[in-house]
């Protein structure tokens, strides 16, 4: 198959299973809009076709495909979080906890604050990349298991601070909850560095892989309670309470194919060969 196809088909495989998800326990409260379950998936292909032309990453085999499948992922929600948190202009009153940028709980109202936050909260993501890279450059190759296990938790420290800021004003500070995202991620971290030696690459794919575990069980373990924007809210549009149960196996059957892809590459030794640090070095 072509690449490029199979890059593309990875994307929106990626989106959709972010699309069931948030599916899932919007529609209830919010309805069903074709074009707001359809975003993720036009989003993740063309997320997709462009991090394969940056990279040069293709799902060719086992291997990359999981680790292309996390990339994409996370670079997805990313940009799908920070549109919505910091450059979205919307109504929050329907929400318990604010989507849009807040202090202690209260949105921030000037669109261009938010818009000049938002801008600084990339930077500091693209920031993080660029001295992780500039970290396994100077190390010249594969990096210890605790390097790998700490870094790759960078990106799980952003989420835990960021969603401590959105939530703890609202639902208090969670411990537990705080610490979960980093650990997750480091220990993702150590799993996906059977599948590629890039750090850039862990980092990104383990976050990737935090966001679809911590989702899955948020919505699909406890489905009667509201998620935290929704709480107390009530259940405007009840028949999607049933309609919504039509999804669930596309989205068991993504997992499915991304573990037993896993199995497939980690059992066979399989590793991408895609190196960025020597992109950079070249």
């Amino acid at each position: 198959m072509n690449p490029w196809l199979c890059a593309a088909l990875t994307g929106l495989t990626a989106g959709a299973h972010s699309s069931i998800w948030g599916m899932y326990k919007d529609a209830p409260h919010e309805g069903f809009s074709l074009r707001v379950f359809t975003r993720s998936m036009v989003f993740g292909t063309a997320v997709a076709l462009l991090i394969a032309r940056v990279t040069g990453l293709f799902p060719a085999d086992a291997a990359s495909f999981v680790v292309f499948f996390g990339v994409v992922y996370v670079v997805e929600r990313a940009v799908a979080e920070a549109y919505k948190t910091f450059f979205r202009q919307q109504d929050q009153s329907k929400y318990t906890i604010p989507m849009q940028f807040a202090v202690f709980g209260k949105p921030v109202e000037s669109r261009g604050l938010r818009m000049l936050l938002g801008v600084a909260y990339v930077g500091i993501m693209v920031l993080t990349l660029w001295l992780i890279l500039m970290l396994q450059r100077s190390i010249g190759g594969r990096p210890p298991l605790w390097v790998i296990f700490l870094v790759g938790g960078a990106a799980g420290w952003i989420s835990a601070f960021g969603g401590a800021w959105k939530d703890a004003p609202i639902e208090g500070f969670q411990i537990f909850k705080f610490f979960r995202s980093p650990v997750m991620a480091g220990t993702y971290a150590v799993l996906v560095s059977l599948l590629t030696d890039d750090l850039v690459l862990i980092t990104m794919a383990a976050e990737g892989f935090v966001i679809m575990t911590t989702e899955t069980y948020k919505t699909f373990f406890f489905p009667s309670k509201p998620r935290g924007k929704f709480a107390g809210k009530p259940v405007i549009f009840p028949e999607w309470l049933r309609l919504r149960q039509r999804f669930v196996p596309l989205y068991v059957l993504i997992w499915l194919v991304v573990i037993g892809a896993y199995v497939v590459a980690a059992s066979e030794g399989q590793k991408t060969p895609v190196r960025l640090w020597d992109r950079v070095s070249a």
